[in-house]
Order: C-alpha cells, then sequence, then structure tokens
C-alpha cells in the first residue's frame, strides 16, 4: 500500500467519522453506560422551582412583540417566579415603546446606541436578580412547559447551564433550506441527547438556553456565538451542560437558501473564533471527557474535516487505477458531488425533491465554512446580527 493510500484511508476514515462515527461510538458509549448507571430526573413541584428571568435580546422586532408575549403568557410556570426582561438596545422601530405601553408588568431595558446583541445581553444580565436565566430569541416561541423543564434540570447541582431544543417548523412542501437545516437539526438533537447523557452538551443552542446567573461570566464584545461560548465557558468550570428535547424553541426555516447562506457564515466564522478563544479545551488530559466530545463534535466539523473534503477528493483521483476499492471509492465521491450539483439545479429551478437536498445541504454547509473562515481571517464578519429571513408566517 502506498503512502498517497495510507494517507487516502485515514483522511476518509477521519470524515466518515466526524459526520457519522461519532455519532455512532457516542451512542455505543451511552449503551455500556447505561447498563451501569441509570439516569432518571425526579421534577420538582412547584414550591420548589426557582424563580427565573426569561431574557429576550431583540434589535427592531416589532413584528414579533405580541407573538412573543402572547407565548410567554402561555408558559406553564408558577405565576411570581417568570420575570420577563426585554433588552432592546440600538432598536428605533418602536420595540420598546410598544412592549411598554402593552406589557406594563414587562422589564425593558434600552439605549438608543446599538453596540450588538453580546453588549446588551452583558449589560442586562447585571440586572437580573434570580437564580436562573434563561435566553431567548424574539422571534423563536417556546414550547410551554420548556422552561419548567429547564428549572428542573437545575435540581442538580453540577448542572451550570441547560440547552434546549432548536426546532424547525417546515412548510408542507419543502424548499433546501427548510428540508436541509430540519433534517441537520434532527441529527443534532440526537447527538446532543447522547452528549448529555454521556457527559454534557458541547454548547448550548441561543434560541433556548438557560444558565445559573451566578456562573454568566461577560463575553467579549465581538464574540460571533456567544450561547456557546457562554455556555462551553461554564463547562470548563467544571459544571455540565444538560438538554432536554422536551425544553424547546420552534421558528420558522431560513426563508431561501441564500438566506441560509447568511447564517451558516456568521456560524462558521464563529466557530474559528470559538476554536481559538476556547483553546484550552483542547486539553483532553485535563477537560477529559469534555475535550473528548468538543473535538469530535465541533472542532473537527469547524476546522478540520471541510478541508479534507477536497484533498480526499483529489488523493483519489490520483491512486485511484491502484485499485478496484479506490476505483469505487472514486465514483461513490463524484457520484455524491453530482447528487449535491442537481440538488442545487432543483433548489433554484423551485424543484422539490429532498433526496438531494441532503447531500446539497452537507456541501452548502461545508462551502459555508470556507466563506466564514475567510471572513473571519479579513475581519470582515460585523459583530451585529444580520439576522436571516424566516419563512414568514407571522398572525395578527
Amino acid at each position: 500500500m502506498s503512502t498517497a493510500e495510507i494517507l487516502f484511508w485515514i483522511l476518509a476514515a477521519l470524515i466518515v467519522y466526524t459526520y457519522l462515527g461519532y455519532g455512532l461510538v457516542l451512542y455505543m458509549l451511552v449503551r455500556i453506560k447505561r447498563l451501569f448507571v441509570k439516569r432518571t430526573i425526579a421534577p420538582l413541584h412547584d414550591d420548589e422551582l426557582p424563580p427565573v428571568t426569561l431574557l429576550i435580546a431583540a434589535y427592531n422586532e416589532l413584528d414579533y412583540v405580541h407573538q412573543k408575549m402572547k407565548n410567554t403568557a402561555e408558559l406553564n410556570y408558577p405565576a411570581g417566579k417568570l420575570h420577563v426582561m426585554w433588552v432592546t438596545d440600538g432598536s428605533d422601530d418602536g420595540t420598546p415603546e410598544l412592549i411598554r405601553s402593552s406589557y406594563p408588568g414587562v422589564e425593558v431595558l434600552h439605549l438608543p446606541e446599538r453596540k450588538g446583541k453580546i453588549a446588551a445581553m452583558n449589560r442586562a444580565v447585571r440586572y437580573v436578580s434570580t437564580p436562573i436565566l434563561v435566553f431567548s430569541d424574539a422571534n423563536t416561541f417556546i414550547g410551554s412547559d420548556s422552561i419548567r423543564k429547564i428549572a428542573n434540570l437545575f435540581g442538580n447541582a453540577s448542572v451550570g447551564c441547560v440547552s434546549g431544543e432548536k426546532r424547525i417548523l417546515n412548510e408542507q412542501k419543502e424548499a433546501a433550506s427548510s428540508a436541509g437545516e430540519g433534517i441537520y437539526w434532527k441529527y443534532e438533537s440526537a447527538l446532543k441527547r447522547w452528549d448529555a447523557e454521556l457527559y454534557s452538551v458541547v454548547g448550548a443552542a441561543g434560541e433556548l438556553f438557560a444558565v445559573r446567573t451566578g456562573l454568566f461570566q461577560e463575553v467579549e464584545p465581538d464574540t460571533l456565538l456567544d450561547d456557546f461560548i457562554i455556555s462551553l465557558r461554564i463547562a470548563m468550570k467544571g459544571y455540565r451542560i444538560e438538554y432536554d428535547p422536551d425544553a424547546y424553541a420552534s421558528e420558522w426555516a431560513s426563508a431561501s437558501i441564500q438566506e441560509e447562506l447568511k447564517r451558516k457564515i456568521r456560524i462558521a466564522a464563529g466557530g474559528i473564533q470559538a476554536v481559538i478563544r476556547l483553546f484550552p479545551l483542547l486539553n483532553i488530559f485535563k477537560y477529559r471527557t469534555l475535550s473528548f466530545q468538543y473535538i469530535s463534535h465541533r472542532v473537527l466539523r469547524w476546522a478540520v474535516t471541510p478541508f479534507l473534503l477536497p484533498i480526499v477528493l483529489v488523493l483519489n483521483l490520483f491512486i485511484a487505477p491502484e485499485s478496484t476499492l479506490l476505483a469505487v471509492m472514486l465514483a461513490l465521491q463524484v457520484l455524491f458531488y453530482l447528487a449535491g450539483w442537481i440538488g442545487q439545479i432543483f433548489e433554484s429551478k423551485k424543484i422539490k425533491l429532498k433526496i438531494f437536498f441532503i447531500p446539497y445541504y452537507f456541501l452548502f454547509m461545508n462551502y459555508a465554512v470556507f466563506l466564514g473562515i475567510f471572513r473571519y481571517l479579513q475581519k470582515n464578519q460585523s459583530v451585529n446580527w444580520e439576522r436571516a429571513k424566516r419563512i414568514n408566517k407571522k398572525t395578527t
């Protein structure tokens, strides 16, 4: 076996491990753990549930205020224990005025200057007096029992952060953005369940996550993935990030694949930034299981495997004549890329065939990683969130 062939198989195995192998290894480890440890979470009674602040960071979210407040009013949590706080810094569309005039029991923090979501969050947390702080976006809708389920997980003193589940709402006739995004998040949700059961979730979802207020550490104002940095810094202190799939926030998928690309580029840029800022977490001798999960679930996806995909394809082109198996591997790669290309054509023509959306969305995500890394290195990614347009399902 030539050196090039050995390298090919090593790199190909790493790609498979990143996207499928880690999930299989994780599931096997969880099954083994279940033989020795039973995972039980006793529900807390109403008088045992802690006071909670729901913090909603919003910039020009006038169209979503009434929907969000209606959703908040429907949350199943003891009266008097749920405090709602909006921070609307920089909003100039009437968002803070509408909240104050329509919902007098809700606290609104507002400054006219826009410094970005992170600065607004850092400022708002200083006003939080409850032991548990829940973060949510203005355009997401929280399941009625979600806050209760989140608070219940904090009954374990080792838990410092709880991540909710992000659910993607799709139309019956799905575009690639909604089909691909929905499938991706279903797989991510499975990995989060197993991560939590093994030891800790690797980062929280910004649509809905909670922390012990005393553990919140202000993040740098230029941070791109605040939810990820906040949650993992808590984990690095020795606390676990828990997860309950029944504690969820729903939002409509991106309105188009172009809008989804904006979001993915930002996430990719933030991922590289996070790998740099959380560099100590790569020390598997210090952080052990958390490092193993972090490297397998995040670092390989964000900083390694996207670069391996073209390398493996080029290597395969050169060594394909050496054996039938290598020729088959090349054919499979070509077919996969061809399916992704067909998916892109179908998406542009609004043809709905989900079978091509999976390879298309996979390649699309890795393409976004390259753009995100380039943007981060060029210092062109603004900390101010440019919200991707979502499928319009607003109601009055």
